[in-house]
């Protein structure tokens, strides 16, 4: 096998297998490949890598420098570097919502306050790739952006679609039965009609200058410009791309940070309406949710009293601000329940009375009787108005009433109109008491929704509601509690409901409910700040509700917020002397202890001023012991003393007027002080209540404290309870935060002690403090750690950046920084799973490094450098970057410096050595201590900087950190390596952008040691992927693409060969153990995905070096002739190595282009057969691939076709690889389907079509079917020389393959692929042409009907279920993965998911995201089918142009090397295909083209080596003369006139042509469907019109040659057209078919043509037996022709032999005088005129008899075909025969008594109307039990469409047919049904119900009658008459239906017949009786029907 692969020489290829042999010793291999170790001189150093090993890269950054660009400017230049703007620092303001941004009023602020509000209003620091979406990840293929680049496609016109309409089509039809009777009138073969009809039509266009002598090159040139004008650019775009999952290497860019709110609702309030209006009513609305028992949002407060009534109470109320008149609101729900309700609450003024007496009159006066009670009405309304006069700044509770919230929002979301109105009433007026709504609103939806829990819950999509809530519930003083609230939420929930025995309060409250739009006009925050679109300021407002959620929300604070809620809940005053009654609470906030400290800062409720210094809770009349229900909003000033305080004091109100009673008397004091230990203290209060005023300075202590001398009611216990909620951004209520928050800030300022808690801490002690309360992080609450996230990362950092001085040491924190950080990240990790992205970062933490994340001390805009120490981060100098350098050069300095690790000195790049030597500090030995704190002072640099020279740059010590830390740290920063990542990138550029080191050269920008330590990291790091990734799988999986990103990140900072190698060090450290693993796919998988995502980088191609200096020269002049003259300089040794190089994977092409050598070595290695365990793979690495090709296809920086070609260099090789691959390669030939052929024909017959290019032994071998199995083409079969079945790649995966092989191929330099192709051997060439055969089956364009059957989602769907079964199955870690995906995705959708981002998750809402909309429309629009279908034509188009630009290369080599002759016929073969398949006419044009070019410069090829193409490329041409399209018919014809002229010049007669084109065109007539003779006659009259014109050959007899030519073809039209006439009728049409192929008997190919076409049309009806008859005749005749030829002892003698199989088969002997003999030029040239064929057709016919079921006819197939193969000693086939022998004779065995072969009756036809049919006769053969009413009703309804169903008429009785007494204008058909008949003798031979069914001549029907007419009659007078028919030819026959040719009758006479019926009796009791096993019922059946035989005398056989 020493051509076992050629390309073993190329391609230095190790298998997994191959390399553990060889692991221990060096790399030997094959003596190829140690011939490649020394190829051409200067090659001669590279040693060989095998493909498994990652090669040493480049030094990129040297290569740039010491090979400057000849290139000056332009796109090619722009290959060759990065952009200078390549990464950008930018600042960009942060969104506000609001119109002024929330900050506190406050100028002094101390530090905590001042960084919470740096924190919330500071710009985002954004590092921006430039150029990132440029990368594969965002690659357009896999966007909506595809159909942009898809627009102004030109439409590509192809016949498949140009089908005609069915209706103009019958039109046709029609005409032509008209027309055909005239071609009746004229016998077949008359001269005269042909001729008529020729002359008459009309020729195409014809070709300019076909008939001139033009050079050979210039038709090259001529057909090339015309070919790559008007080419489209890019081929993926018009290619689907694969369907895969969120592309891995695409990072979406994070959410930016903002405010969190939950789903929001509107809340429209528009009237409230009593029976009776006497007082103004206040209302309040809140959510709360009964299951958390849980009030979860703040109180929206609204007035909807008249002016009158508000009237009612101006003494009282200050003019009302117009933020209170709001009456809609919009209320936030995060967590949407069925436990939702809305609750309303209404007060009035506090009047005498308790609640229910105050209720009475709203429940007893109706409005209607408003006049009847007019006097009562006054006398209350005047009671009103003293209250309001006296009391009309208190309030009491007056009712209530609860909406559930659910069930609107669902019912109103099933209802069809815009908006709903809903009623909710209660009490049994209404019904029901709660949602009362028509029913048609109470769906089942609203009642399933009760139940299904809390997914049901959607509020952003359901119709907005218009409510009318009836009834309230009035306010039960013992009552008021929120504990009770909850109680009656249940309870109203409950079908039997307290509630609904209460009386209501009946009023009117109408409320719309509505999702909220999106950005709401005129908008007020909870803080009553203008949200922005506030367009103008009179306008009442909307309130935005602030939500409680009902479980936390995690999501970082991103503005300012400081509210403070209190809940004064109960009083117990029981125990307390003195009159306290009707008692109210005071509400005071305070800054100090004199009355008059109170502050403005409590929120008014409606129709008030916006803030007042105090509030009153609502008075319960006469309770000694209160509940309340009041919440008071307090907006809390920004920073706390320990003054301020909460002061309650409680009055009683006396109602009634009396003399000197005071309105309010004080009975009671407490309060809350508002900081306890520097601390915000809130939560639930118990408090004592002082009997009076407390005393001087109480505010610092608590209630609880007993001060000396006070009175406390009953005994200083706790009777006021009260509930105090912060709703803030500035107090963390965590004590772990609050101290370390303290501690931070302490340093900051320097005030020591520090009072922590009831610590003080000393600075002597701070240190250990400080590093306990950073480990002490990790006991925080969550909630608070992730509302400061921001703020406590950025301190985190800082102390690592910053080491603080404490007590004059630096003490460095950088490792508690670092381990608290990561413990943090990994708790959000792991408590916050529904937030991450696909790649397991969470996105909180990845919008903090994007968006927030700076170095420390380099804010923009922060205020000049402050007084030394060191301080908050404000207090620090920054040098921002400004565009005007300082001119001082100390400042310029300390600029570099400030920025620069003190470390550094040891490196002479570093630009501070001036500055250090002027400070002489002296730089400690890293050796010794890497992480040894520096204590440096100097006053110098004090001055200079303003701080202290310790700061460090984060991402070294970062580095350090990380690769120094161990055990649980350890793995929590794995765990999250992202993050660190991430982190250390956004720092570096920080720092280069602060140093101005962005411009630098890469390889001075990071000092050695911090490269170390990278170097260190990513290594180990590699390490724990390649040792843990069988054990840790998901965390692994994180890990290695957090590692790829970061090395794709540093690409765009680092030296790039720097990060060349440490991917070499990842790669080794897998390879390595890849060698040792048994089943190697999941870590190879992570290695795709790692090298995926280094590979999505935006300058991949720079990264490359596209131009290095691989390449060969250009030649001077790249014309054909040159390329073989030795002055090229192509010739000489290295120049080839060059062009073998680039070709290949070697060594300098993966060191150069390192990158793509990867990619495409990864490719190599995993498709390779033989490598073991990776066929799970095969999809991923083809995506790869394919997605990188497509995204440089779209990139727009790669657009001139220049560069396009330099890119398309770095993937040379693929075309190598796939090459290697085409054994396993879908084959799409198989899917062809037979055009233009019958559908039995062999595996030799299929070869021109479908492409098997096999030599006719192999085929014939194969052609065990009638079905051919399609084999390999026969190249193939010299792959694999272990010989181990290859596994196919999937449909998807080939087809990505080939796409990017033609991509390669369109897009590199031609003249390149020309000297490759020169340099491969015939075999690869070979290799190569059966690749772009592939390609043209797997591009064929498929059609529009296809696409419309194709419109629907479950193909689209099963398509590529196999590719993902196998990836399954075969484990690559995907399957696993994706299940620990899904099931995290079903967790998030579930309520339990802890986070409420769930919603936000994209992986798992494919509904989101843009580029999953077409897979899941469910049915396409017209358009887009249309869309689709242009789409597909287009890329047909443009990929069959591709396969043909290169079929011209390919010629062109051989044109050159005059070596290659042998594979031109691979060439024509590919050409061939082309022409076969579906194609646009755009293409055929440039084929034909290119085919006559080919035929004129290889004439001999196609007429003396490749017959079997010639006879195809006439059958491709003539198929194509027929097309609808004029623009094909016309290069059609000019071909095939040229074909004719061509042959005619090689040897003076054109016989063969001639022979070919006629049996092609039978064929062709004989199956094609749509086949139009209109369009062919066209086309013969263009060749007739050449003929004519052409000058030339005038005198010789070719003209007339082709006229006979042309008249013979027209007259096998014509037949065609009578074919089409009886298309429906198809017996009519197998006689027609018969009577052409009788026509031929003295043309041997030509019958054998028609009998193929009859088989295959047989076969269609599934007439198997009588397929099988052609198919023997065929081989009877070809039988007879092979006896002349060659005389051979083992081939049957001619027909003779075959007799037992048929006694018909005689008629095939060539006896007759008119018999050609064989060797004539051009007869029996078919490829059945051999041993083979024969074979191959016995074959055939041997299926077809088994499919029949006729066995015993197999047999004897068999026994003629037996000797032949033992004279050839071929076992093999000889063992399958006999299988299916074997089989054939079991069946016989099993089926006996179950077969049926066929019924058969007697049709004749009587009437002129049947022209030809007129009086014949015939007997039909029909399927086995076909009823008699079935064939009639066929030919019934056949005729009586044909005739009109009036004119046929179906004669009833089997009497014989008197033609006078018929309707001349009728036609009649008599049908009868007949058996088979034998003589007596004859029933000796045919004993089996075989021979009872075969070979039968001769049928018999009965028919009775009597003498005197009738049909029936008595015993003794019924005669019978016996009619026996016999045929022409013997049943099975090749034909249906067969002319009778003889009668005879019988007549049996009553006692005959009486006779005949007794035997037929006894003989069936006989049968009965002898049943085994016995059968009673048949024997019951029978005896039935004997017993009297009068019953049974007139039984008749019809």
């Amino acid at each position: 096998m020493a051509e076992r692969r050629a390309f073993a020489q190329k391609i230095s290829r190790t298998v997994a297998a191959e390399v553990r042999k060889q692991i221990s010793g060096q790399y030997g291999g094959s003596p190829q490949l140690l011939k490649n170790l020394n190829i051409g001189g200067s090659v001669s150093h590279h040693t060989t890598v095998p493909l498994t090993e990652a090669v040493d890269p480049v030094d990129l950054e040297d290569y740039l420098i010491t090979h400057p660009i000849a290139v000056e400017s332009g796109p090619l230049r722009d290959l060759l570097e990065f952009p200078p703007d390549d990464i950008e620092v930018v600042y960009t303001p942060r969104e506000c919502r609001t119109l002024v941004s929330a900050v506190p009023e406050e100028s002094e602020m101390d530090p905590h306050v001042r960084d919470c509000v740096r924190s919330y209003t500071e710009d985002w620091a954004i590092v921006n790739r430039k150029y990132h979406k440029l990368g594969t990840g965002f690659n357009p293929n896999t966007l909506d952006k595809q159909k942009e680049r898809q627009k102004g496609l030109p439409k590509q016109v192809f016949e498949s679609d140009e089908a005609p309409d069915g209706n103009s089509y019958h039109d046709e039809q029609d005409d032509l039965k008209r027309r055909s009777m005239s071609i009746d009138d004229t016998p077949r073969g008359s001269w005269a009609c042909s001729i008529f009809d020729l002359k008459n039509s009309l020729p195409d266009a014809l070709l300019p200058n076909l008939l001139d002598r033009t050079p050979n090159e210039e038709i090259d040139h001529h057909n090339e410009d015309q070919r790559k004008s008007n080419r489209h650019k890019e081929l993926f775009a018009l290619h689907p791309a694969p369907d895969e999952e969120e592309p891995i290497e695409r990072l979406s860019i994070p959410e930016v940070p903002k405010e969190h709110f939950g789903q929001r609702l509107l809340v429209k309030c528009l009237s409230l309406k009593f029976e009776i209006e006497i007082e103004p009513i206040f209302a309040s609305l809140a959510l709360y949710d009964v299951k958390e028992k849980k009030k979860i949002s703040e109180n929206f407060y609204f007035d909807l009293n008249s002016e009158q009534m508000k009237g009612m109470l101006r003494p009282h109320v200050p003019p009302a601000a117009i933020s209170t008149l709001a009456r809609s609101a919009i209320f936030s729900i995060t967590y949407p329940s069925q436990d939702v309700f809305l609750v309303i609450k209404l007060e009035k003024v506090l009047q005498q009375g308790d609640i229910g007496e105050c209720a009475e009159p709203y429940m007893i006066f109706k409005e209607s009787d408003a006049a009847k009670n007019k006097e009562k009405l006054e006398k209350l309304k005047c009671q009103a108005e003293q209250f309001c006069q006296r009391l009309g700044k208190y309030r009491m509770p007056f009712a209530w009433t609860a909406i559930h919230l659910m069930n609107i929002v669902s019912s109103a979301g099933s209802l069809e109109r815009d908006s709903t109105e809903v009623e909710v009433g209660t009490g049994e007026r209404k019904g029901s008491w709660s949602e009362r709504r028509n029913s048609s609103i109470v769906g089942r939806r609203s009642l399933e929704r009760t139940t299904s829990g809390d997914e049901a819950c959607n509020l952003t999509s359901f119709r907005p509601a218009t409510l009318t809530v009836t009834n309230f519930f009035k306010q039960e003083g013992d009552r008021l509690s929120d504990e009770d609230l909850y109680k009656f939420l249940a309870d109203m929930r409950r079908p039997s409901s307290v509630l609904r025995r209460l009386r209501p309060i009946t009023a009117q409250l109408k409320i719309d409910i509505s999702p909220a739009p999106e950005n709401p006009h005129y908008c007020l925050t909870p803080e009553l700040l203008q949200v922005k679109l506030y367009p103008d300021s009179r306008v009442r407002p909307t309130r935005e509700i602030l939500e409680f959620p009902a479980r936390d929300v995690y999501v970082p604070n991103t503005t300012y917020r400081n509210l403070l809620y209190v809940y004064p809940q109960s009083l117990n005053f029981a125990n307390r002397q003195g009159s306290a009654r009707n008692i109210t609470v005071k509400v005071q906030f305070m800054y100090g202890e004199d009355p008059s400290n109170a502050m403005p800062v409590i929120f008014g409720k409606s129709s008030c001023p916006e803030f007042s210094k105090e509030a009153y809770t609502a008075v319960v009349y006469h309770n000694r012991s209160p509940d309340f229900h009041e919440e008071i909003k307090i907006k809390l000033p920004a920073t706390l003393t320990d003054h301020h305080h909460l002061l309650f004091t409680f009055y009683h109100v006396s109602c009634q007027q009396k003399q000197n009673t005071p309105l309010e008397t004080p009975v009671g004091y407490t309060w809350i002080p508002m900081l306890q230990n520097g601390r915000l203290k809130t939560g639930q209060f118990c408090l004592p209540v002082s009997l009076e005023k407390p005393p001087q300075a109480y505010s610092v202590l608590s209630p609880e404290v007993p001060l000396p001398g006070m009175k406390w009611v009953d005994n200083h216990k706790g009777v006021f309870n009260v509930e105090v909620v912060a709703v803030s951004s500035l107090h963390t209520q965590d004590p772990y935060l609050d101290k370390f928050f303290a501690l931070v800030h302490a340093l900051d300022e320097h005030m020591f002690p520090v009072r922590i808690g009831d610590m003080r801490i000393m600075e002597n002690n701070l240190e250990n403090e400080l590093k306990s309360s950073i480990s002490a992080l990790n006991s925080s609450q969550l909630e608070p750690v992730v509302r400061f996230l921001h703020l406590l990362l950025d301190k985190l950092i800082l102390l690592v950046v910053r080491p603080p001085v404490i007590a004059g040491q630096i003490v460095n924190l950088g490792q508690a920084s670092f381990e608290a950080m990561a413990s943090i990240i990994n708790r959000l990790h792991k408590n916050l799973d529904g937030n991450q992205d696909q790649h397991g970062r969470n996105s909180l933490l990845a919008s903090y490094i994007y968006y927030v994340f700076r170095l420390p001390n380099t804010y923009p805009n922060s205020p000049s450098p402050g007084p030394g120490g060191l301080g908050g981060s404000v207090h620090y100098a920054t040098m921002a970057r400004s565009a005007v350098r300082p001119a001082s050069l100390n400042l310029n300095r300390s600029r570099s410096l400030s920025n620069s690790n003190p470390d550094i000195s040891g490196t002479p790049t570093s630009p501070d050595d001036e500055v250090r030597s002027i400070i002489g500090s002296k730089a400690t030995d890293r050796s010794c201590n890497r992480m040894s704190s520096h204590t440096e002072t100097s006053s110098f640099l004090q001055t200079l900087t303003g701080r202290l020279p310790t700061k460090k740059l984060f991402h070294e010590e970062l580095a350090l950190q990380w690769v120094v830390c161990s055990g649980s740290v350890r793995e929590a920063a794995l765990q999250q390596a992202w993050f660190f990542f991430e982190l250390m990138v956004k720092s570096m550029v920080h720092h280069l952008y602060f140093a101005d080191k962005l411009d630098a050269s890469r390889k001075n920008r990071f000092p050695e040691r911090f490269m170390d330590d990278v170097t260190a990291l990513v290594s180990t790091i590699a390490g724990d992927i390649v040792s843990r990734f069988q054990k840790d799988t998901e965390m692994v999986e994180r890990l290695n693409t957090s590692l790829a990103f970061f090395l794709n990140d540093l690409l765009s900072i680092m030296d790039r060969g720097f990060v060349f190698v440490l991917i070499k060090t990842c790669y080794k450290q897998v390879s390595s153990k890849l060698y040792s693993l048994t089943n190697p796919s999941n870590l190879a998988s992570l290695r795709l995905d790692f090298l995926r995502i280094i590979c999505s980088h935006e300058h991949y191609v720079t990264l490359n070096l596209p131009c290095s200096l691989l390449t060969p020269p250009a030649s001077p002049s790249p014309s054909v002739s040159s390329a073989t003259s030795q002055s090229s300089g192509f010739s000489t040794n290295v120049q080839d190595q060059k062009i073998a190089n680039m070709f290949e994977l070697s060594v300098p092409f993966r060191q150069q282009h390192y990158l793509a050598g990867l990619v495409l070595t990864e490719l190599a290695v995993i498709l390779d057969p033989d490598a073991e365990g990776l066929f799970g793979l095969h999809k991923k690495v083809i995506n790869m691939v394919h997605n990188l090709l497509s995204s440089h296809d779209s990139d727009p920086r790669y657009a001139d076709p220049q560069v396009k070609a330099r890119v398309a260099m770095l993937y040379l090789p693929l075309i190598g690889v796939i090459m290697e691959t085409v054994p396993q390669l879908y084959d799409f030939t198989e899917s062809h389907n037979q055009r233009g052929r019958p559908s039995c024909v062999t595996a030799d017959d299929y070869e021109g079509e479908s492409g098997s290019m096999i030599s006719q032994t192999v085929a014939m071998a194969i052609a065990g079917t009638s079905v051919p199995q399609l084999t390999r083409p026969s190249s193939f079969l010299l792959t694999s020389s272990s010989g181990r079945q290859h596994s196919t790649f999937s449909t998807e995966s080939s087809r990505s393959l080939l796409i990017c092989l033609l991509w390669v191929l369109k897009n590199a330099d031609e003249s390149v692929l020309q000297k490759w192709f020169t340099d491969l051997s015939v075999l690869q060439l070979n290799r190569l042409l059966d690749l772009l055969y592939l390609c043209v089956s797997c591009f064929e364009y498929k059609g529009k009907k296809v696409f419309e059957r194709m419109n629907s989602l479950t193909f689209k769907k099963s398509k590529d279920m196999r590719a993902k079964l196998e990836e399954a199955i075969l484990g690559s870690i995907g399957a696993r993965q994706e299940m620990v995906r899904r099931s995290r995705g079903q967790l998030e959708r579930s309520p339990s998911g802890s986070a409420f981002g769930s919603q936000e998750n994209l992986r798992w809402r494919k509904d989101m995201t843009h580029w999953r909309q077409n897979t899941e429309k469910l049915d396409k629009s017209r358009a887009e089918i249309e869309h689709e279908a242009l789409i597909d034509g287009n890329l047909a188009t443009e990929a069959n142009l591709i396969i043909l630009d290169t079929l011209e290369i390919v010629v062109q080599t051989v044109s050159v090397t005059e070596s290659k002759e042998s594979i031109l016929g691979g060439v024509l073969k590919v050409l061939l295909h082309s022409m076969a398949c579906n194609q646009s006419a755009l293409y055929l044009q440039h084929c034909f083209a290119t085919q006559r070019a080919l035929v004129s410069k290889f004439p001999e090829l196609l007429f003396e080596e490749e017959t079997e193409q010639c006879a195809d490329l006439c059958l491709r041409l003539l198929r194509h003369c027929s097309s609808s399209i004029s623009t094909i018919r016309s290069h059609a014809s000019a071909s095939l006139y040229l074909l004719m002229r061509q042959n005619f010049e090689i040897g003076n007669n054109f016989a063969r042509v001639k022979m070919q084109v006629t049996m092609s065109l039978s064929s062709l007539v004989g199956t094609s469907q749509n086949f139009n003779e209109e369009f062919l006659r066209r086309s013969l009259k263009t060749i007739l019109t050449y003929a004519e014109e052409d000058l030339e050959l005038r005198e010789t007899t070719f003209p007339d040659q082709v006229q006979d030519l042309v008249f013979n073809l027209h007259m096998i039209l014509s037949d065609t057209v009578k074919m089409k006439e009886h298309q429906e009728d198809p017996e009519m049409l197998i006689d027609l078919m018969y009577r052409i192929a009788k026509g031929y008997q003295n043309s041997p190919d030509l019958r054998l043509t028609w009998l193929q076409n009859m088989a295959g049309k047989h076969s269609e009806r599934s007439n198997h037996a009588e397929s099988a008859q052609c198919l023997v005749h065929s081989a009877a005749l070809v039988a007879e022709y092979l006896s002349m030829l060659e005389d051979r002892k083992y081939l049957p003698v001619g027909c003779v032999t075959f007799q037992n199989i048929s006694s018909n088969v005689l008629e095939e002997s060539a006896v007759s005088d008119d018999v050609v003999s064989p060797d004539e030029e051009g007869i029996c040239s078919g490829k059945y005129f051999t041993e083979a064929g024969l074979v191959g057709l016995l074959e055939q016919a041997a299926a077809s008899f088994s499919m029949a079921g006729m066995y015993e006819a197999v047999n004897e197939v068999y026994k003629v075909l037996i000797p032949i193969h033992e004279a050839n000693r071929d076992a093999k086939k000889l063992s399958t025969i006999h299988g299916k022998l074997q089989e054939a004779f079991s069946k016989i065995v099993h089926q006996d008594g179950k077969r049926m072969f066929g019924t058969y009756f007697r049709v004749g036809f009587y009437g002129t109307k049947f022209g030809d049919l007129d009086e014949q006769e015939f007997v039909y053969k029909e399927p086995a039990i076909t009823k008699l009413a079935e064939i009639s009703h066929r030919l019934e309804g056949f005729y009586g469409e044909r005739f009109g169903e009036d004119v046929l008429e179906v004669i009833k009785d089997s009497n014989p047919v008197d033609k006078c007494k018929l309707d001349p204008n009728k036609a009649y058909i008599q049908i009868t049904y007949v058996e088979p008949y034998f003589d007596t003798y004859e029933m000796k031979d045919r004993i089996t119900y075989f021979d009872k069914n075969y070979n039968l001549r001769r049928f018999m029907y009965c028919t009775p009658f009597t003498l005197d007419g009738r049909a029936h009659g008595e015993l003794h007078e019924q005669f019978k008459r016996k009619t026996i028919l016999t045929t022409s030819h013997a049943f099975p026959y090749i034909k249906t239906r067969i002319n009778v040719i003889h009668k005879e009758e019988i007549i049996l006479t009553p006692i005959e017949v009486a006779i005949e019926d007794m035997q037929k009796k006894t003989q069936e009791l006989a049968f009965a009786t002898h049943q085994d096993p016995a059968d009673p019922k048949m024997l019951q059946m029978v005896l039935q029907g004997s017993v009297g035989t009068t019953v049974n005398q007139v039984r008749t056989t019809s």
